[in-house]
């Protein structure tokens, strides 16, 4: 396992570290035919032989720079302002996809993928994690629907579905903190949201945008609690 935390950290450090913006820069404005992406893709290859301290890994070293290279030209040619963000996500899990592949077939590590599948706390956190995201989002917007109306008219414009992912990263939280027992963290996270909307609370002076955003919040936190817990006794359960 050690090694494709070499591996993943040779990357994180090439393509976040030592690569400076104007590389970058060029890169984007001149694409293939700018040196810095061949360079930039050596220095990969070179990280691999530094982290594994092995020149007998050379033909590895060499695939990484290569497919480093070309999933760096895809983007380059496909990427534009308005997908900046959807390219730069897909580029990076394409750079790490590669390298478990080419992990798993130099080291042929025991991965035992079937005990994996037949692991009931994997299945129990993956509902859980579902269920927090994407059900609990519709959930409360269903169940908050009449007050999303009456406000509708009185609430300022604000980030195009900000409020369902700030929702589905509060209860992940929420979930997390409770699983590994740290329970301080609830209140922690709870404090900060109260500072932040303090502001926006004060400015509006509007009882209802009051109570509509502390109702939702509470129901959030419920919702993360109640799963929080049920997932803890299910896994002592199984």
């Amino acid at each position: 396992m050690i090694i494709i935390i070499k591996l993943l950290l040779a990357h994180f450090i090439g393509d976040f570290i030592i690569q400076p913006n104007a590389w970058v820069a060029e890169k984007e404005r001149i694409k293939a035919k700018s040196l810095k992406l061949y360079l930039h893709g050596l220095i990969h290859g070179l990280l691999v032989l530094l982290v594994l301290w092995d020149l007998s890994y050379w033909f590895l070293a060499l695939l990484v720079m290569v497919s480093h290279i070309i999933i760096d030209s895809i983007k380059l040619y496909a990427q534009k302002d308005s997908n900046r963000p959807g390219w730069f996500l897909t580029d990076q899990v394409l750079h790490i996809i590669t390298i478990f592949v080419l992990w798993i077939l130099f080291f042929k590590p025991d991965l035992n993928i079937i005990s994996w599948f037949e692991n009931s706390n994997i299945w129990i956190y993956a509902s859980a994690i579902v269920f927090l995201t994407y059900v609990s989002a519709i959930l409360i917007r269903e169940l908050m629907s009449k007050w999303t109306e009456a406000l509708s008219d009185s609430i300022e414009e604000s980030l195009s579905n900000a409020g369902k992912y700030i929702g589905m990263l509060e209860r992940l939280l929420v979930f997390i903190f409770i699983v590994t027992g740290h329970w301080e963290g609830i209140g922690f996270l709870l404090a900060a949201k109260s500072v932040f909307r303090f502001g926006d609370l004060k400015e509006s002076k509007d009882r209802k945008l009051t109570e509509y955003i502390l109702i939702g919040t509470l129901v959030s936190f419920s919702i993360a609690l109640a799963v929080g817990l049920l997932v803890m006794e299910l896994i002592k359960l199984v």
